[in-house]
């Protein structure tokens, strides 16, 4: 197999793309390095083909691995010919080479091992040749009773034969490819309760059935919870008729044979002993990993929308983390998450010490300036928020408050990590510092907890932990990357995610940030220990200096290109320090001014759809058009750098060090609040999406629990997943349908 070729022709790539691609990978870059500074390599595929090509690299080099080790036990046991090897060669999945390995494969002791043993197996390929049509088969069976061998009668060595036989049945690679298809195609998921008179969660699947082909994921995983948890009872369906019908038309050749009532027996027995049960562990296999897949990559979207919200600048906020007998820990934090105070009041049961807390409020508010209340949102939220919103109203003071999602607070206060970094702090002032932190800088504060401890996944912990861990660490690693981080400011755990640094490393580098001050330049990387040339390679681009020596180190720039940008700075009369003032906006024109060849319409016409209406318009208006990446390619040329490269450097002379969550929608913030009672079939409301799920989204809609809109309310079109509609953080208009007052739940509905 020629993976090149194979991977050129799955991503619909250009074989040189693909083996320069791979060539960087077995180099030990990252993918963050390559998507971002190895674009001519790679022709500028993303970071998200990247890693899809690179998990299919690995899929397809352990099947290689795999397919010569089976050819090489094959061959030890002198059993290999051209034919077999060819097709194992062909295979391409590994569920292939498996079938074609099943019969060569040691087996614990069988039926048909031991009837072998007992020297049935001529009798059985008499019976499988299927040329005998005269006699009986007892009659031929008489020559294999042996008394010594453990055979004594003609029954006994029609048996074991036709165990032999069986287990060649369900050993042959076709007939076994067939029955798993034919089984995914027709077989049917069937659920029932393991006590049908319990109440649970999962009373919809006590008597339920679903085709294979058809039923959902979601559906799956909590089929398989609750067959986890003992309430459900879970077994796969087939039509064993048509499944003996189809086996049937590979092993019977001869219906005149005497032995093909014999056979047909022995196909029954083949399926449902044999190749029923494996095809059913095969179906809730499959079943489960497309699932648990689909399921990582919808936490894997939610996460990555999570991480990339952006940041509130400038907040001064007065952190809450709601509670009942304990109160409510508060936490005062300036503009850049410095702690200033914290206390605890007490506005909830049993104290409902409502007028404290208000004086604690107007206190910290006045001293501290703040303009901003965070409110965590599990227990006792719903309560403290009502306090807050009654307290911002009767102040009048110029203050808003949010919710922010507290899942994995409690599990990062407690950690190893926060009590190194606040080890004078209590757990509970460590959560409330954690969720004002979540609102100045997600991304920061997030990396520092599980990342599937954060609440937006589905079924997370009852699927693949290192399935999901990998595809997590993936996510984050983007967005810190894509983001950048600021060196001299940075904890260990925001720079255990840059590319190329470690958690050791990035210990090191706060270590020798402490020791010696503030970074004054890139390059002083290369002072702290264990960071050597490579990791430095890797990382330097994705490292920020604000305030540094040279301007570029506040930029995306890596250090390679330097020579680059300063050669660009002197031919277009740009100082580095005009970087720091805000960039350079009006970089278009002078590369314009110094390479840009005027063309007229004409000219345009024939060129790409992209110019055509530009020509159009152009020709309206009988001017000549600048072509921007003709001048671009021209100064590329002159400065021996590749048009992709250069262009990202014009790009970050723009804006430098620019923050791409800023393209993404603002925090929600609030100045009243509403009880469930308050809630009417009908209202419609504004909300923001807390979580997406393969059934629908949950919605913040300003009450204690999430509404649902399910994917069904989503559209009038057809939509095959949530997200192809909305992700986490996006503000969405809906109107309410369903109100269940017992059990707190809320229906919506995004059809207005």
């Amino acid at each position: 197999m020629n993976i090149t070729e194979v991977l050129a022709k799955e991503f619909e790539l250009r074989a040189s793309q693909v083996e320069q691609t791979i060539n960087l990978i077995d180099e030990g870059n990252t993918i963050p390095f390559i998507a971002r500074y190895r674009k001519e390599a790679t022709g500028g595929l993303s970071d998200v083909i990247l890693r899809n090509l690179d998990e299919r690299l690995t899929y397809l080099r352990n099947l290689d691995e795999r397919k010569d080790e089976v050819i090489r036990l094959i061959y030890e046991q002198g059993r290999l010919t051209e034919e077999l090897e060819a097709q194992i060669r062909e295979a391409e999945v590994l569920q292939r080479v498996e079938d074609l390995y099943k019969p060569f494969k040691k087996k614990k002791a069988t039926r048909a091992s031991k009837a072998k043993e007992k020297g049935l197996e001529p009798l059985a390929q008499i019976i499988a040749a299927q040329e005998i049509e005269n006699g009986l088969p007892e009659e031929i069976a008489t020559d294999f009773v042996s008394a010594e061998k453990g055979v004594d009668d003609t029954s006994d060595a029609l048996q074991g034969a036709c165990d032999i036989i069986a287990e060649m049945i369900s050993d042959d690679p076709e007939i076994t490819a067939a029955i798993r298809e034919k089984t995914r195609e027709t077989g049917v998921l069937n659920t029932e309760a393991s006590d049908p008179e319990e109440k649970t969660v999962y009373e919809m699947y006590y008597d339920h059935s679903e085709g294979i082909s058809r039923i959902p994921n979601h559906r799956v995983l909590a089929i398989n919870r609750g067959e986890k948890e003992n309430k459900l009872k879970v077994k796969v369906l087939t039509d064993s008729e048509m499944m003996e019908a189809l086996i049937g038309d590979s092993v019977i050749k001869n219906e005149k044979s005497v032995f093909t009532p014999l056979l047909r027996a022995t196909i029954a027995d083949a399926y449902k002993r044999l190749m029923a049960p494996s095809a059913e562990r095969e179906m809730r296999n499959m079943l489960t990993e497309r699932a648990e897949a689909e399921a990582v990559k919808v936490f894997a979207r939610n996460t990555e929308k999570l991480l990339m919200v952006p940041p509130v600048k400038g907040a001064r906020i007065i952190s809450i983390d709601p509670g009942y007998r304990t109160g409510c820990k508060v936490a005062v934090l300036n503009e850049t998450g410095k702690l200033l105070a914290y206390t605890t009041v007490y506005p909830t049961e049993p104290k409902n010490d409502i007028k404290g807390t208000e004086a604690v409020l107007k206190k910290l508010a006045d001293k501290f300036r703040i303009n901003t209340i965070v409110i965590g949102n599990g227990t006792a939220s719903r309560e403290t928020e009502e306090v807050v919103a009654d307290f911002i109203r009767k102040s009048g003071l110029d203050i808003s408050y949010t919710i922010v999602n507290e899942a994995g607070a409690s599990v990062y206060s407690a950690s190893k990590l926060a009590t190194e970094e606040y080890p004078d702090l209590d757990v509970t002032v460590r959560g409330a510092m954690s969720l004002g932190r979540r609102l100045q800088d997600p991304l920061a504060e997030l990396v520092k907890i599980p990342i599937k401890s954060i609440g937006v996944g589905q079924y997370q912990h009852d699927i693949n932990q290192g399935l999901l861990e990998n595809a997590l660490d993936n996510v984050v690693e983007d967005c810190v990357n894509r983001v950048g981080v600021e060196l001299n400011t940075a904890s260990p755990s925001l720079l255990a995610h840059v590319a190329g640094i470690n958690m050791g490393i990035a210990r090191n580098i706060v270590a020798y940030r402490e020791e010696n001050g503030v970074f004054k330049e890139r390059k002083e990387l290369k002072k702290v220990s264990k960071l050597g040339e490579k990791t430095f390679n890797q990382c330097a681009g994705f490292i920020r200096i604000s305030d540094g020596t040279n301007p570029l180190d506040g930029t995306s720039v890596h250090p390679e290109s330097y020579s680059v940008a300063e050669a660009m700075f002197s031919k277009l009369g740009i100082h580095a320090s005009d970087l720091q003032h805000g960039g350079i906006p009006d970089i278009d024109d002078r590369i314009w001014a110094a390479y840009g060849e005027e063309e007229k319409p004409k000219q345009l016409k024939t060129r790409a759809k992209g110019l055509a209406a530009l020509a159009d318009l152009a020709k309206k208006e009988e001017k000549p058009v600048r072509n921007m990446k003709k001048a671009v390619a021209k100064m590329a040329e002159e400065l021996e750098v590749g048009v992709p490269t250069l262009t990202d450097i014009i790009a970050e002379m723009k804006k430098p060090g620019r923050d791409p969550r800023e393209d993404t929608p603002p925090v929600v913030f609030r100045n009243d609040v509403k009880s469930f009672e308050d809630l009417k079939i009908d209202m419609e409301l504004e909300g923001t999406v807390r979580n997406v799920v393969d059934f629908g989204a949950f919605v913040d809609i300003g009450v204690k629990n999430d509404g649902l809109v399910h994917i069904s309310e989503m559209s009038d079109k057809y939509i095959r997943h949530p997200m192809d509609v909305v992700s986490v953080g996006d503000t969405v208009k809906v109107r309410i349908i369903k109100i269940d007052y017992e059990k707190q739940k809320i229906g919506l509905t995004m059809k207005l």
